[in-house]
């Protein structure tokens, strides 16, 4: 998975996140409205789909039912407007993505198509990894801007331990992703391969 996509991702979650506390719930009107709306795209985007044939086809339902999830999944958290829904928001992107990512790769076969599959599954863990951190790290400042500096410096390592988890999360994921191009080689080759990859991803 490209290094800049890991980073657009981080990025994003991180604005979510800081974004949410200046957020307001919504009015009972304006959260029906917006159900109504989903719900209606939803119904058109499966209608263009059904031209479709094949993957093609598969795909499309993939990126519809993903829409549909991300923007029901985004108008609870604006609704609720607390760091779980937030939170839940991230999860339903990253799995949504997921979905279509791993339809596109039916688009593909033998080791490109595996490599394909891990470096979707890889995009995905990186992105719930860094959901997952960036709550846990808001929590945790919450926690100390209410509490006592022994608090406070509690907080701190919770936020240091959030990001260690992303961290090995996102390195286990895209040494998956490394293991499997190297399958593409044989004998020599692929041992040289799979012990570059161990080294670099700190697996020795």
């Amino acid at each position: 998975m490209k290094q800049f996509t890991i980073t657009a991702i981080a990025v994003a979650v991180g604005l979510t996140f800081s974004a949410g506390a200046m957020a307001q719930t919504m009015s009972k009107n304006d959260y029906k409205a917006g159900k109504d709306s989903i719900t209606a795209e939803y119904k058109s985007d499966k209608a263009v789909c059904e031209s479709l044939s094949g993957n093609a086809n598969d795909v499309c339902e993939a990126e519809a039912k993903g829409k549909e999830k991300v923007a029901k999944a985004d108008l609870e958290a604006r609704n609720k407007n607390t760091n779980k829904a937030r939170y839940e928001a991230l999860i339903a992107k990253a799995e949504a993505d997921y979905s279509v990512a791993k339809e596109k790769c039916d688009d593909q076969a033998g080791n490109s198509k595996d490599v394909c599959q891990k470096e979707a599954k890889a995009a995905e863990i990186a992105a719930k990894a860094d959901a997952k951190s960036q709550m846990k790290i808001s929590k945790a400042n919450n926690k100390a801007n209410e509490e006592s500096a022994e608090v406070r410096k509690e907080a701190k390592d919770e936020s240091a331990d959030a990001r260690q988890d992303a961290s090995t999360d996102k390195r286990d994921a895209n040494y998956a992703v490394a293991k499997e191009k190297c399958d593409a080689l044989a004998g020599g080759a692929k041992d040289s391969c799979v012990n570059e990859a161990k080294v670099h991803y700190g697996k020795r």
